[in-house]
């Protein structure tokens, strides 16, 4: 059942489990996309309401609060693409106001907790809420010791080597009455100016855009490459201090001014409140200015000003009493929705995309909307969060005055429609059937994905025969978990693709052949050509898991090709039994196939669907005219972990992902994503969530990184 929508007073007490154990999970997804992998799903207001229900849900139900549950951290677990260090003082996030009545609960609880008359005025600051990401700047006599990211709020990533890059950051603070030890914080952030000047390098050197500002910012700060962060023009605004061997200040404003002497920017736009009414005044004031600002900020900070009185009132959970952010609500604008067009991608999904008559939002002038499939143009999506149709129920059709919103700058979304400006002789959408392509393919749709519930996406049946999907294809094809081509990346596909000397997989292998095209080129000289040849080469003799994975097959992951090549050992064992299958759907191969532990009817189908198709075969054999499938080691029966189901979570320290699976196949163990009943054992690191819980809940065993080594040797 979905709860999604369900009242948080209207949930029973086993409702009200199920729906906290969604919640940790789908709020965990996308911390993690937002802070670790720099690419929110969820825009700022769709995320916020997800806290909230699940804040309400656990006041209303506290003997269910999970050990994993969101309320209990901040941020996500630091990345392992950094050393971690710890942080002396909790870097704590802050709760959310929306509402005046929001603003003036804010000072009500305050008041009560320090025993004061509702008639006594607190003076608080007001301050822009920039949109970046948090970082701690640590000194020591002066000189800067090292930087650290936000991370969970209890340890973040070491990002020393690249904050030394960055002006705004003094390496030595001025002057000399700081305390011996000082912990700066504030916000990293890109300008307006500074982000459209990224993104048309990015264009010119061939590379995707960043989708907002606060995404490069973090990209940026994130590079394992320190030059590359020296070549962004990062800002940062310093507004609050971690430990201190000393006072810096009796008031928040007295503080924040020691700050700025020391050699830091602060927000001029700070400012201080005696009342409501003032803090409401500012903050509509910065909301009419925020886009005349030159930075991104999605609300305002209010902090109690005496610094006596923030202690006095310390924390609770995860926030400060004495501060609060006053955010924005989603920024809209009407628009009419001119055209609707249809994109391929590698899988073959059609994905429609809105185009609109240029609107400006938040100062950024929006032209294009993503659609997400037919069931969201035709209103019968459920919204993600309420569980609820989209725009009530209401079809998108050609002409249609809409509402398109931009929150936390995402990807902009149609939310409404003007229906009383609908033209009534529009007709609705009609989502084609048959692939844009010219080979005019087949679109089909239906089945059942991995949750069982019919599936909404249509696809082209063409695979690789449809020029769409082509290029997307080869780019998996020489992908690390592929073939792993050095040298060959996007940039180079698009450029042979462009000239007409790969339009398949096997076209890669005779590059050698066309040298003398080649040669001369910008990018292409002769130490270049010879070094991408040889690389190329290297591959003619390739691994069965990668030489099936890199074919690009729907539903056949790195997983499950792994799966197939040590079921079928080799290449011909592996063919001639999809043939068989091919012929009778319902024989003794189909079922050989299907009934793999770890593939399932569904990966299976996809399976057969692809070689079933002409265009597919042909490809396929004239890769093989190219390449050699090298037949899979047979697997360890005699290893500590043979014949398990293993799932990793977490983050690894020793090793990646990537190898700790790898190993684990080595060893005769099956890889498994999902933690369920037939799982044995769990290998749990620092951040393990979801996962780890439902390990719990059934009872599997769960080691830690270092059982997990001495187990296996």
């Amino acid at each position: 059942m979905n709860l999604a929508h369900h009242p948080v007073d209207s949930l029973t007490k086993e409702q009200a489990a199920s729906e906290l154990a969604r919640l940790a999970q789908v709020i965990g997804e996308n911390r993690r996309a937002y802070y670790q992998d720099d690419a929110p799903t969820l825009s700022d207001a769709d995320y916020d309401a997800l806290e909230r229900r699940n804040r309400l849900i656990e006041e209303r139900f506290p003997a269910l609060v999970r050990p994993d549950s969101p309320s209990a951290s901040v941020g996500s677990a630091a990345s392992t693409k950094f050393a971690k260090i710890p942080h002396r003082m909790a870097m704590l996030s802050l709760d959310n106001a929306f509402t005046r009545e929001d603003v003036n609960d804010f000072l009500g609880r305050a008041q009560r907790f320090l025993g004061l008359p509702d008639t006594a005025l607190l003076s608080c600051t007001a301050e822009p809420k920039i949109d970046g990401l948090s970082l701690s700047v640590r000194y020591e006599k002066g000189q800067l010791a090292y930087a650290v990211t936000r991370g969970d709020g209890k340890e973040g990533e070491d990002v020393t080597a690249n904050v030394l890059t960055m002006a705004d950051i003094p390496k030595r603070l001025a002057n000399s009455d700081w305390p011996e030890i000082l912990e700066v914080r504030g916000e990293v952030y890109l300008s307006h100016q500074a982000f459209g000047a990224l993104n048309q390098a990015q264009i010119a050197a061939g590379l995707p855009i960043y989708a907002n500002p606060r995404n490069a910012a973090a990209g940026s700060l994130r590079q394992i490459d320190p030059a590359i962060t020296a070549q962004r023009p990062l800002s940062f605004f310093a507004y609050t201090w971690g430990e201190i061997s000393a006072p810096i200040g009796d008031t928040q404003v007295q503080a924040v001014a020691n700050l700025a002497k020391w050699g830091f920017l602060t927000n001029q736009d700070m400012k201080l409140c005696a009342s409501a009414d003032e803090l409401i005044a500012h903050y509509e004031d910065l909301g009419q200015r925020r886009g005349e600002l030159g930075y991104d900020i999605d609300g305002v900070v209010y902090k109690i000003n005496d610094l006596a009185l923030q202690a006095r009132l310390g924390i609770v959970t995860r926030f400060p009493r004495w501060a609060i952010a006053h955010k924005f609500p989603p920024e809209q604008a009407v628009t009419v929705l001119d055209a609707i067009d249809i994109q391929v991608g590698r899988t073959g999904a059609l994905t429609p995309v809105a185009r609109l008559r240029p609107v400006t939002v938040g100062g950024v002038v929006v032209s294009n909307a993503t659609l997400h499939n037919e069931d969201f143009i035709a209103g019968k999506a459920l919204d993600r969060v309420s569980g609820l149709p989209v725009r009530g129920g209401k079809d998108l059709r050609i002409g249609d005055h809409v509402v398109i919103q931009r929150a936390g700058d995402v990807i902009p979304q149609i939310v409404d429609i003007l229906l009383d400006k609908r033209d009534s002789q529009s007709a609705p959408f009609a989502f084609p059937q048959i692939c844009p392509c010219p080979l005019a393919t087949p679109a089909l749709r239906g089945g059942s994905d991995v949750g069982g519930e019919e599936e909404i996406v249509r696809r082209c049946t063409g695979e690789f025969a449809c020029p769409f999907q082509r290029l997307r294809h080869l780019e998996l094809f020489v992908s690390r978990k592929a073939f792993d081509i050095d040298g060959l990346g996007p940039r180079q596909l698009q450029d042979f693709f462009d000239q007409g000397l790969v339009k398949e997989p096997a076209d890669i292998f005779k590059l050698a052949g066309h040298r003398d095209i080649l040669a001369g080129q910008e990018g292409y000289g002769e130490t270049s050509l010879n070094n991408l040849f040889a690389a190329i080469d290297r591959r003619r003799d390739i691994e069965l898991s990668r030489f099936i994975f890199g074919l690009g097959v729907r539903h056949i992951g790195e997983t499950t090709s792994g799966i197939l090549a040590r079921t079928f050992g080799s290449w011909r064992t592996f063919f001639d039994t999809v043939k068989r299958a091919l012929a009778d759907r319902s024989g003794e191969a189909y079922q050989q196939i299907a009934t793999i532990g770890g593939l399932g009817p569904v990966a299976c189908d996809a399976l057969l669907d692809f070689f079933d198709e002409p265009h597919n075969q042909e490809a396929v054999e004239r890769l093989l005219l190219e390449v050699v499938p090298r037949d899979a080691p047979p697997p360890v029966s005699d290893s500590a972990v043979a014949g398990l189901t293993i799932v990793f979570t977490g983050s690894l320290e020793t090793m990646t992902r990537d190898e700790a699976k790898a190993q684990a196949t080595r060893l005769g163990a099956k890889v498994a994503g999902s933690v369920s009943a037939k799982t044995d054992l769990v290998v749990a690191g620092p951040g393990a969530g979801s996962k780890l819980a439902k390990a719990s809940e059934l009872g599997v065993r769960v080691i830690s990184e270092a059982e997990w080594a001495a187990l296996i040797g």
